[in-house]
């Protein structure tokens, strides 16, 4: 396989698991031909032995392969050491994983008890003040050399004990040296993790795994391929444990996980996954599982035939350059089209699930901020006034037929092109199937005036599909605007809420989609959330409040899931605004980097609030403090009355 500076794949149209080294971690080996474990990580007390015991076996028992614990300091990694003999007492032999941030002893003395130590390269040994400070060639390898001395202790442990590690760099933790030199970026990322593995690989360490967790699944995802490619020129190939961090609860952390790591699963990158939900621990394996279990036979089918050319940067996020079709391409939001063909007897109420709201009384339509851009009524009509933000779709022959009233416009197939005697003077929607698009079938479509593409697949792997035939009209120069549809008919509301995410995620990620077309046998409301859950994720369209919220660990000083829900029903009509909910301060200000507002556990019962990565009030009582993160959204001018 040919390295190019663009690589970070073995194959971007065929399904072909990237094969890294086998590491031993216990009894469950994870990378070479093994398959994607699951893991997750406790919210107990690390010294609250029955409970954590306890919630082990019920992790366990929900599907975990490993089970990862925190040891901030010595005693709770002591501590360990009872834990995992009781489980194995209750016949229990799942691996354990110690998480360590800040303490390096602690670190040692879990090596030599648990399966697996977790490190975070800004935390361990180096400096995270948030101080900007310009280094030398010469103190950046000082620096370097005082990590090496440090680190060099754990390492050899691991190597004596047979324990495997995790260098898991965070975005939101880079530490101050990385920061002056890369900046907030992916490149920052992998240079973190890389300086930690180099000197492992220097003292002859591998049983290594590496991960790039980020709460932006844009970063995350550019990182991860950046680590890749940096690896495979370097010809390491360790294992990858995915994770989207304080991805939140429901429906938002589900779709902003599925987003992250089902767009690099898609292209064979993973070893291990953990989905990183503000709920408790055993409701998130089965949501990494049921992303792993897509993959299963995934390389069996159908070849997708065309080019390896990267035509894009897959590091960093530039949206396509396309023509403007009304309100499709450049310039204009990704929009969503919803599809109603299937509905007979369409009147105004069957459009409340797609955010628009008809009073009857005062014969007025209120628009929420997730309302659709286009509906698809197939061959119907619609016998009611419609509002002005929403276009009609609807099949060629029923649009020539029904006088082409206003906001309505045809969708032509591609092969009945020829059959086509006129089009709209506004939009044309044609619609083909990936298969049938090649050089010359875009260049004829592209010779439509104000034509909007839509690519549809049915294939296993109709991302690689859709991609191939994106690759091709950038090579090609061809600007029309392309709306990506994808069908999910009989699949349950849990899969859907993942799979769509993974297959419209991983394109729009790439800024390769103007738009998002759904038809799905689901109820709607749901399907629309969805949708524009999809987007949100992505940060190509915001249409409500986002939580950067952490899971809770035995770190948090507070109640967390409590204090989510109390938070998001004060702010959810704060379109636009990011807030971060971290249970303590290894999760906050760092990972919460993009946040607006911060609201961090900094004691028992106490609470620091930030406005970006700015300290404004220490030490509130956690009763007051919901109240006091009102008053300082209101006080930096984002708040708005409901």
């Amino acid at each position: 396989m040919q390295i190019k500076d663009s690589t970070y794949c073995p194959d971007l149209l065929n399904y072909q698991r990237w094969e890294t080294r086998e590491v031993t971690i216990g009894d469950v080996p994870i990378g070479g031909n093994n398959p994607i474990r699951i893991q997750s990580m406790t919210t107990t007390d690390t010294m609250d032995t029955d409970g954590t015991v306890a919630q082990c076996i019920s992790m366990v028992e929900s599907g975990c392969d490993y089970i990862r614990i925190t040891a901030p300091s010595l005693k709770e990694a002591e501590n360990l050491r009872v834990i995992k003999a009781i489980l194995r007492e209750k016949g229990y032999n799942v691996p354990l994983i110690a998480d360590i941030h800040y303490t390096p002893n602690a670190a040692e003395l879990a090596a030599k008890i648990v399966e697996k130590v977790r490190v975070n390269p800004g935390n361990y040994v180096d400096k995270k003040k948030f101080n900007i400070i310009e280094y030398s060639d010469e103190q950046y390898q000082d620096e370097l050399e005082r990590i090496r001395v440090r680190f060099t202790p754990l390492v050899e442990i691991c190597k004596e004990y047979g324990t495997a590690m995790r260098i898991g760099t965070n975005h939101g933790s880079l530490s101050d040296r990385i920061m002056s030199r890369y900046g907030d970026s992916p490149l920052g990322m992998v240079e973190s993790a890389m300086e930690f593995l180099r000197i492992c690989e220097d003292l002859n360490y591998h049983n290594i795994v590496l991960s790039m967790k980020a709460s932006n699944p844009q970063v995350m995802v550019q990182a991860y391929r950046l680590l890749v490619n940096n690896m495979m020129k370097e010809g390491m190939n360790y294992p990858l444990h995915l994770g989207v961090t304080e991805a939140g609860d429901g429906e938002d952390g589900r779709i902003k996980s599925a987003v992250g790591i089902g767009t690099l699963l898609e292209d064979g990158l993973g070893d291990t996954i953990r989905v990183s939900l503000t709920e408790d621990p055993e409701f998130e394996a089965p949501v990494a599982k049921l992303l792993a279990d897509r993959y299963i036979d995934r390389s069996e089918l159908n070849k997708v035939e065309g080019s390896q050319n990267v035509q894009i940067n897959p590091f960093e996020y530039h949206k396509r350059l396309s023509s403007t079709v009304q309100n499709i391409g450049t310039g204009e939001v990704p929009r969503i089209i919803c599809d109603f063909s299937e509905i007979d007897n369409i009147g105004a109420a069957n459009l409340y699930p797609l955010g628009y709201q008809y009073s009857v009384p005062t014969d007025k339509w209120t628009i929420t901020d997730t309302a659709v851009d286009y509906v698809y009524i197939g061959d119907k009509e619609l016998s009611f006034e419609i509002p002005g933000t929403l276009g009609v779709v609807q099949d060629y022959n029923t649009w020539m037929s029904n006088g082409s009233k206003k906001q309505h416009y045809p969708i032509i197939n591609f092969n009945k092109l020829g059959e086509t005697n006129d089009f709209s003077s506004q939009l044309n929607f044609v619609r083909a199937e990936a298969l049938e698009l090649n050089a010359e079938t875009l260049s004829q479509i592209a010779q439509i005036d104000n034509a909007v593409l839509v690519i549809a697949t049915t294939h296993g792997h109709g991302m690689a599909q859709q991609r191939n035939v994106m690759s091709l009209m950038l090579e090609l120069n061809i600007t029309i605007p392309v709306i990506i549809h994808r069908g999910y008919k009989e699949i349950s509301f849990d899969a859907f809420q993942l799979y769509a995410p993974t297959d419209f995620g991983a394109l729009i990620l790439d800024g390769q989609s103007d738009g998002i077309f759904i038809s799905s046998d689901l109820p709607l409301k749901k399907v629309v959330a969805t949708a524009f859950g999809v987007l949100q994720a992505t940060r190509t369209r915001i249409s409500k409040t986002e939580y950067i919220s952490c899971p809770s660990c035995g770190r948090t000083l507070f109640e967390l899931q409590e204090t989510t829900a109390k938070i998001r029903k004060r702010t959810d009509h704060l379109k636009g605004l990011k807030i971060g909910i971290m249970g303590c301060i290894v999760n906050g200000p760092g990972e919460m980097a993009d946040a607006d507002y911060g609201y961090v556990g900094s004691g028992v019962g106490k609470i620091t609030l930030y406005k970006g990565q700015t300290v404004v009030k220490k030490s509130i009582p956690s009763d007051q403090a919901v109240d006091e993160l009102i008053e300082l959204i209101k006080d930096g001018g984002d708040w708005v009355e409901l």
